[in-house]
């Protein structure tokens, strides 16, 4: 009866993910198969998508963006959640205070950090070229340069989400035992040595399961490109999760954008396997 009863309150569950996630898997790699535009019954063609993207240079171009990304998001935003995470962990008089602060980017909309991030980088009128004239330097034109518009999306990422990954990282500081701590001080360590063979090894853990879920986030790009670039400079900014969205709903090839979202989801799930075979080198086990 138990176990009846747990199923029957599992059930709307169940029938949700099955209709709402399990089901539009499915269905999106059926139609990763087929030629599939709006008003128009699908047209089994095979691999003839999978190939057409792998042999397209646009395709590489925009895997490239969105690798690029990663490599420019990740580290910088794993050090910066680390270091506030440094900061903040102290348990003083109004420390509260600047955890709320360094954690309301995280809870601000994206589309509208990433429109008030467009006013900052604007290179006529923005907040940044203008603090960089008064130190007598002509700012570039942040957004509209092929070189710097992605490098200055990650950069207002890092402001939006570093505040989440420093939540986990206190989480994790305060489960390192302070006897380790305390005895490397008596034996002399400096801060640093604490840090490098204390701090660094016993986070290591939360520290890979930030890689990972920062590492997916990353891939997963998309508000701060659609507001602040559009894609551009040309495709400069043209990454995987927009482009799936372009070729969807801007030129209506659904069944081009499933087979794109497989391919998408095979370049996750390798680089996810390659952190996962490599934890064993650098993940401290207890």
């Amino acid at each position: 009866m138990r176990s009846r009863a747990a199923y029957l309150y599992l059930l709307p569950i169940l029938i949700g993910l099955t209709v709402f996630t399990a089901g539009p898997i499915v269905a999106s790699l059926g139609l990763s198969f087929t030629q599939f535009d709006i008003g128009a019954a699908p047209k089994f063609i095979g691999t003839q998508n999978y190939s057409e993207f792998l042999n397209s240079a646009l395709f590489w171009q925009v895997a490239s963006n969105t690798i690029y990304y990663a490599l420019l998001y990740v580290p910088s935003s794993i050090a910066v959640s680390l270091g506030l995470a440094l900061l903040v962990e102290k348990r003083i008089r109004g420390i509260a205070f600047f955890r709320t602060i360094f954690f309301l980017p995280v809870v601000t909309s994206m589309v509208a950090a990433a429109i008030i991030w467009s006013w900052m980088y604007n290179s006529d009128v923005g907040l940044l070229n203008y603090l960089l004239s008064m130190i007598g330097i002509d700012g570039p034109k942040w957004l509209q340069n092929p070189h710097s518009a992605l490098p200055a999306i990650a950069i207002m990422s890092i402001w939006k989400n570093a505040g989440y990954n420093m939540m986990i990282f206190l989480a994790g500081l305060s489960n390192i035992p302070k006897d380790y701590y305390e005895a490397a001080r008596l034996d002399g360590s400096s801060a640093w040595n604490r840090f490098l063979h204390i701090t660094l090894p016993m986070l290591s853990p939360v520290t890979f399961f930030v890689l990972v879920v920062t590492t997916i986030g990353a891939f997963q790009v998309f508000e701060q490109t659609f507001v602040m670039t559009n894609g551009g400079p040309g495709v400069s900014t043209l990454t995987l999760s927009y482009y799936i969205w372009q070729t969807a709903f801007r030129f209506f090839n659904l069944g081009g954008a499933s087979a794109l979202g497989y391919l998408f989801f095979l370049l996750v799930l390798a680089v996810t396997a390659l952190q996962f075979l490599a934890r064993k080198k650098w993940v401290f086990q207890q």
